[in-house]
């Protein structure tokens, strides 16, 4: 027997998915094991750690909502891949196309004739009785009549072999991307066995994806603008919703993106508005309009259902279709089915009894330890209930819920799910498992997604596949019966119309989120290399009159990184507490911890435009400052990796980032957080008495990052005149403070040029006094009145820097006027 299946064991009652009856291995799994046999142990478990290794890198991760305190879990991947048969396929593709079109007619006929009420084939009560159903939705006809252009539906196989549909999704279904995010990783973790058992590739789904929302959506001639409407990066699956834009080419938009104006949508992007045509949206129909579904949510688009009546914009899936999520339909559907279709329906769903009607709810509690109750509403939350796991007061409290709102649910058979194999550390273990199966829209029916997400209970005897409960997921390869022909996602040929669509869709949101990540990435080197030098002295217990020590903390004081400054008379004690607290209390506002959060979060905001290479950068900067620190090598240690990590950032952005105008707001980001932080700490240097300005040189050097160059060039002891002209004057230092007026003027230029607006002359204010400054004042045996000079321009270029960042938001991240330009 195979090493690996010495831990393996199928229990009675089961299907088993990697060995038959007989207990041999089937057929489509055989090269998988034969692969992982070869590998051994050892093997498997370094691949396995391969697969953790790059969640972690990417940062995939699923949001749980159970504890608002806890970060994003990561995600769960099983490092083995489940194999399915092209024969078996072929019949699961076909059954879940029809199920697809099926549900789409279903919902054509409750939003407009409403025959199969009239006929009694579905129960009004079931239908008007919840708040899925929504009737401002009645009569509006989407573009094609396609309500589901995407579709999902959970499936599990039985203990004889069959398989059943066990939930469908038609409101936004989720899981398609982390799908697509498994096959990347597992086709990279084992590429001899993808390519030696012939998986089918998944690109083409996608392709028909984009082809079809593009088909549909009502352009009126235009280029089409397709958007991903995501409730924001609070929402348990916001990475699927970030990686799937960023994999579409679709701009990742929040409500507050979107504008409604004559029943047409616009985005809000940094030119202006541009219309909208298609809207794949990913949060629920109630939440997308709170002028005409629910006027609590803070998430959706005030006008957007008005602008689907018209018939102005494409949204995908129509709203109201989540109606059909109710595991209640199932009971009614082979029925509708024949009456649709003419045809019988091809997959089953698990037998089901809406408690609503009498004979139902009968049925129900007679037979309550061979059913699961399920709330009959997607949207009412509860979670399932085994019949069997019920005892004593606990199934008299269930029997006496079902008498009391028997509408409220469904009694549906248990089935026994199959298992597959998963990797468990030291062989393989069994585990129960179901997939979900995606379908898209096409001009003549559906067409399925060559794979699935596979999903996997939490543990050995769980029966409830979710991963907020901890379930693993995993990838599913289909093979094809011949040979794979290998296809990207990228056009074979670009049209003209492909030409004038990029560019300019940067919504305002992402470009004032690019702005503060700049900002907050160079505010946080800029903190990291103040506290380094202050660390620095206190390590080597640098604290006597001669010591700088108490300018850095006056300085890190000045700067808003302590919180206060440390008494003339406290303790080395009492002075590392305060300096350790600045770097790691992630409360502590100024802190380099909280400045690390900040950092994290505007990326977060902008995660679809964010490589790989940033997350490893941004996954390491987040966990730096898990725990306390209890000493200042530690303290050290997290500032010297803050900073590396912040160099890298910036080295990502300058080489790794498409020039376009989100960029520019970027740099812009770092150029003004520069200039602001570079004038505030000179002109704070400045202030000091004359003992202390001179003690601060070199320090001052080392945080501008400027003491190689002054070494270099002068081959002496920082002295105040050489040290301020290579930090303020010196138009070839790219840390001086009019090295970043320049650049800012270049970038303000180029941003006035492409976007429209008119720019602000703040800027020319700023050089023509540096230029009129004379720097021989300097020269004197007393400088102290060319020292306040010179601060008190400083401290007017650093206010300057705050009101021209105001500026910029007002001209660029707010559509408030009502004349504002639509593209």
């Amino acid at each position: 027997m195979s090493t690996l299946l010495s831990t393996y064991s199928s229990p009675a009652g089961r299907h088993d998915e990697l060995l038959d009856a007989s207990g041999n291995v089937r057929l489509q799994w055989r090269p998988l094991v034969a692969r992982l046999d070869a590998l051994g142990l050892d093997g498997v478990s370094a691949r396995a750690q391969l697969v953790s290794d790059s969640i972690f890198a990417d940062g995939i991760s699923y949001n749980v909502h159970a504890k608002d305190h806890e970060a994003p879990h990561a995600w769960e991947l099983d490092p083995l891949p489940l194999v399915i048969a092209p024969d078996e396929w072929k019949y699961l593709a076909s059954a879940v196309a029809q199920r697809a079109s099926v549900l789409n007619a279903m919902l054509g006929d409750l939003y407009g004739p409403q025959h199969l009420l009239a006929e009694g084939l579905l129960p009004s009560a079931l239908v008007f009785g919840q708040p899925s159903f929504k009737w401002p939705c009645v009569g509006i006809r989407p573009p094609g009549n396609v309500f589901l252009n995407t579709y999902a539906v959970d499936v599990a196989r039985g203990p004889d072999g069959k398989w059943w549909a066990i939930a469908d999704h038609t409101q936004s279904p989720a899981g398609a991307g982390y799908s697509l995010q498994n096959r990347i990783i597992l086709s990279k973790t084992f590429p001899d066995a993808f390519r030696q058992l012939q998986v089918q590739p998944l690109a083409d789904f996608f392709r028909t994806l984009l082809d079809g929302f593009s088909r549909l959506a009502p352009t009126d001639g235009e280029p089409p603008l397709i958007v991903l409407l995501t409730p924001g990066p609070g929402y348990e699956s916001y990475f699927e919703h970030a990686f799937l834009a960023r994999y579409l080419g679709y701009p990742l938009v929040e409500g507050r993106d979107l504008t409604v104006r004559d029943n047409t949508v616009y985005l809000k992007t940094l030119r202006g508005l541009r219309r909208v045509h298609g809207i794949f949206r990913r949060l629920q129909s109630d939440l997308c309009d709170p002028l005409e579904l629910r006027a609590d949510s803070a998430v959706g688009v005030p006008g957007l259902l008005a602008a689907a009546r018209a018939g102005r914009v494409l949204i995908s899936n129509a709203l109201g279709s989540g109606v059909l999520e109710s595991g209640a339909i199932f009971g009614f559907l082979p029925g509708i089915t024949e009456r649709l279709l003419g045809k019988p329906l091809a997959m089953p769903s698990v037998a089901s009894w809406w408690c609503g009607e009498a004979a139902a709810l009968d049925h129900a509690i007679e037979h309550l330890d061979d059913l699961v109750i399920k709330p009959a509403f997607s949207d009412m939350g509860q979670p399932a209930v085994f019949g069997h796991n019920l005892k004593g007061a606990e199934r008299d409290e269930m029997i006496a819920k079902l008498r009391a709102q028997p509408h409220a649910y469904v009694a549906q058979e248990w089935i026994p799910m199959s298992q597959a194999p998963i990797w468990g550390g030291d062989g393989l273990q069994a585990r129960t498992v179901g997939l979900r199966l995606f379908a898209v829209a096409t001009g003549n029916g559906y067409t399925v997604m060559p794979g699935a997400l596979g999903r996997v209970a939490a543990s050995p005897h769980q029966e409830v596949l979710s991963m907020p409960r901890g379930g693993i997921s995993k990838d599913v390869w289909v093979r094809a019966s011949g040979p794979v022909r290998r296809v990207s996602l990228l056009k074979r040929r670009l049209g003209v119309i492909d030409l004038v669509c990029g560019g300019s869709d940067v919504p305002s949101r992402v470009g004032d989120n690019l702005f503060w990540l700049g900002r907050y990435t160079e505010r946080s080197e800029a903190t990291a290399r103040l506290l380094r030098a202050t660390l620095s002295r206190l390590s080597t217990g640098d604290n006597d009159d001669e010591s700088c020590l108490p300018d850095l903390l006056a300085a890190c004081h000045h700067m808003d990184i302590l919180a206060q400054a440390p008494e003339p008379d406290a303790t080395d004690d009492a002075i590392e507490k305060v300096v350790i607290a600045a770097v790691c209390d992630p409360l502590q506002i100024g802190s380099l911890a909280n400045m690390s959060q900040q950092l994290v979060y505007s990326a977060g905001q902008v995660r679809e435009r964010m490589s790989s290479d940033n997350w490893h950068a941004l996954n390491r900067m987040s966990r730096l400052f898990e725990q306390p620190f209890q000493s200042v090598g530690q303290a050290l240690a997290a500032v010297d990796r803050t900073m590396l990590d912040c160099i890298s950032l910036a080295g990502f952005a300058l080489d790794d980032m498409t020039r376009d105008e989100g960029w520019r707001f970027l740099i812009l980001g770092r150029r003004i957080e520069r200039l602001y932080r570079l004038a505030a700490l000179i002109d704070v240097a400045l202030s000091f008495e004359d003992d202390a300005r001179e003690r601060s040189l070199e320090w001052l050097l080392e945080t501008t990052n400027a003491i190689v160059t002054y070494r270099a060039r002068y081959r002496r002891s920082p002295e105040v005149l050489p040290v301020l002209h290579l930090l303020i004057f010196d138009d070839t230092n790219p840390h001086a403070v009019i090295f970043q007026i320049n650049q800012l003027d270049v970038e303000l230029d180029r941003i006035s040029r492409d976007v429209g607006h008119a720019r602000v002359d703040a800027l020319s204010v700023m050089r023509a006094a540096l230029h009129q400054f004379d720097l021989t004042r300097f020269e004197a045996e007393d400088t102290r009145d060319a020292c306040q000079a010179l601060a008190a321009v400083l401290a007017k270029i650093a206010d300057d820097t705050s009101d021209l960042s105001e500026n910029l938001h007002e001209r660029y991240f707010t559509h408030t006027a009502p004349d504002v330009r639509k593209h």
